[in-house]
């Protein structure tokens, strides 16, 4: 008999793997009835399976029917679901995910992290007999999935919001199809500059990682870095201004004379006009009187007529500049501590893209003060004078500054 049982197991050994559930138990029960009277108690001990199996599959093949397609035991079959021995279970997990809505306000997990661990914990608390694998399993059925925050939520809307980006596109492609310059312009978050934490990782030797301060108190002397970009979008090139001062409309202005000198004329050299597109705020915000004056001066001295159109209200994160350029830039450097300005310099020149990018960095160590005020009389005579003329369509987003030297007809 040890030599039959023997002779079982290893045959079960062979085909099990290549066997459904179904098919498994008609093997046995096949066995059990080769061997007739005490076959079942030999097959059940030679391949470990229970003896009720043996003979549930005995029967099946003598009954010889099938289970329905696709299936290996009949409906019904098999241990039942949590929920179906708790009906509350249901109702006490989604309790538990939104307790503000459908559970108690005051609930402990109102502000604890809901993992499956702390999940499956209250509600074993509770009285609930779950494991995570019950947990998850109901999460995912009930439509809950992991999520982030999404930044969506950007205050009011305008109601001429997508007709003001028509409009942004529309100038551009007049200007581009022109031969004329278009940019795209913003300041870059400010850096702090010396051996402090920056977030992502890069290839180092394994167990030595760059040592940097515990704590991101600012250096005195080093101080932060304001890095101010220009975005060519016709040539895919960008330029940008480290500044060691105030992030003021002066700085922003000079960033952009000083691409336009160094860079801006040579790739336009048959360009008369200049399309700014900038953010509604900051320092070079629609609302900023100064920024409107420094263009103004820099039209004179270029020559350029220079025309701004400004983004919606709420709707930076759309500037071409932020995700063809600065995302770029931060993926170049993270990981990284940006130690001098000459490590941001040069961090942000060496910035390219499988798509062509390149950048030129240089570092502006000027003095910008803060607080300049332009009254009234100077801005009504750049109006007066037509050196500043609004467009139609949202004059306060849309406008254009004109050489003083020459004349400047009416805007449609």
């Amino acid at each position: 008999m040890a030599d039959l049982a023997d002779s079982v197991a290893r045959r079960f050994a062979v085909v099990r793997p290549h066997l459904s559930e179904f098919a498994r138990r008609l093997w046995l029960g096949a066995e059990a009835t080769e061997l007739g009277s005490g076959g079942v108690a030999v097959v059940a001990a030679a391949t470990g399976v229970a003896a009720d199996t043996v003979r549930r599959g005995r029967k099946e093949a003598e009954d010889r029917k099938a289970p329905p397609m696709g299936r290996s035991r009949r409906p019904g079959g098999g241990r039942k679901r949590a929920e179906t021995h708790d009906a509350e279970l249901v109702a006490a997990l989604e309790a538990l995910i939104d307790p503000v809505t459908r559970g108690d306000p005051m609930s402990p997990l109102r502000w604890t992290s809901k993992s499956i661990r702390t999940l499956t914990a209250a509600l074993r608390e509770s009285g609930h007999q779950v494991s995570e694998f019950v947990v998850r399993r109901l999460l995912r059925e009930l439509g809950y999935s992991l999520q982030a925050n999404v930044k969506t939520a950007e205050g009011g809307q305008h109601l001429d919001r997508d007709a003001q980006f028509c409009y942004l596109n529309d100038q551009a492609q007049q200007f581009m199809a022109a031969g004329d310059a278009v940019i795209s312009v913003d300041t870059k978050k400010k850096e702090l500059v010396g051996a402090y934490k920056n977030g992502g990782r890069e290839w180092n030797p394994a167990g030595q990682p760059e040592p940097v301060n515990v704590h991101d108190f600012i250096d005195p002397e080093l101080g932060k870095a304001n890095p101010y970009g220009v975005y060519d979008v016709g040539t895919n090139t960008g330029w940008v201004s480290v500044g060691t001062d105030h992030d003021t409309a002066s700085f922003a202005v000079n960033t952009i004379a000083r691409w336009w000198s160094q860079v801006g004329s040579g790739l336009h050299p048959d360009a008369s006009r200049l399309l700014i597109c900038a953010d509604g705020g900051g320092s070079n915000g629609y609302r900023t009187r100064l920024w409107k004056t420094e263009l103004a001066a820099l039209a004179s001295t270029s020559g350029l007529e220079i025309t701004v159109c400004h983004l919606p209200p709420g709707t930076s994160k759309w500037n071409k500049i932020e995700h063809r350029l600065f995302s770029h830039i931060s993926m170049n450097w993270r990981g990284r501590p940006l130690t001098s300005h000459e490590v941001i310099v040069e961090t942000i020149a060496a910035t390219t893209t499988r798509t062509g990018l390149t950048v030129t960095a240089e570092l502006d160590t000027a003095t910008y003060p803060t607080g300049i005020k332009i009254p009234d009389k100077d801005m009504k005579a750049l109006e007066d004078q037509r050196i500043l003329t609004r467009h139609a369509f949202h004059g306060e987003w849309n406008y254009t500054l004109h050489p003083q030297s020459r004349d400047t007809p009416d805007l449609e």
